[in-house]
């Protein structure tokens, strides 16, 4: 999901308080409502009134709500956790926790709109979590890696099967 997406599908269900709404729906809209109030703070400093973005802020107010219990819904929790967020500080905190949470499966307030099982890496094809076969006639890798060069000026080590040298 785009802004432009995310934008319309939050206009289109204006007061829709049910079913869910992704992480990317919720974060894109987000994103929209910060960069329409700096537009509107500019145009209001420019015309010297709070009246475009008094108006802007009124008319979100309702889809803000919806979306964040949409977003609420998705992660498994009531709508009603939202009220959270009136606790100073600790409630921004714990809103912001939950809303940058993934999905979850499929639960009271409908299917998961991902589609997945809601888990993100369970929703990775296993070809990517695998590395690939080596190829055929290739010797495997070693098992921790190379052996670090030797300093300038060592001497080279023993060849297998030789005495230690004796300690002086």
């Amino acid at each position: 999901m785009n802004l432009k997406e995310a934008v319309s599908s939050v206009l289109s269900k204006y007061a829709d308080f049910t079913g869910r709404a992704r992480r990317s729906e919720y974060w894109f809209w987000f994103l929209a409502v910060i960069i329409g109030a700096i537009v509107t703070s500019i145009i209001d400093s420019i015309i010297g009134a709070p009246i475009t973005y008094v108006v802007f802020m009124l008319g979100i107010l309702v889809p803000n709500i919806a979306v964040s219990i949409r977003r609420m819904h998705d992660i498994g929790k009531s709508g009603w956790w939202i009220l959270v967020g009136l606790i100073p500080f600790i409630g921004a905190i714990i809103l912001i926790v939950w809303f940058v949470g993934d999905s979850q499966p499929d639960n009271e307030y409908g299917p998961n709109p991902k589609g997945g099982s809601g888990s993100a890496a369970s929703d990775v094809p296993p070809a990517y979590n695998t590395p690939p076969p080596p190829a055929p006639g290739t010797p495997p890798p070693p098992a921790y890696g190379t052996p670090p060069p030797p300093a300038p000026g060592t001497p080279p080590p023993p060849a297998p099967g030789t005495p230690p040298p004796p300690v002086i």
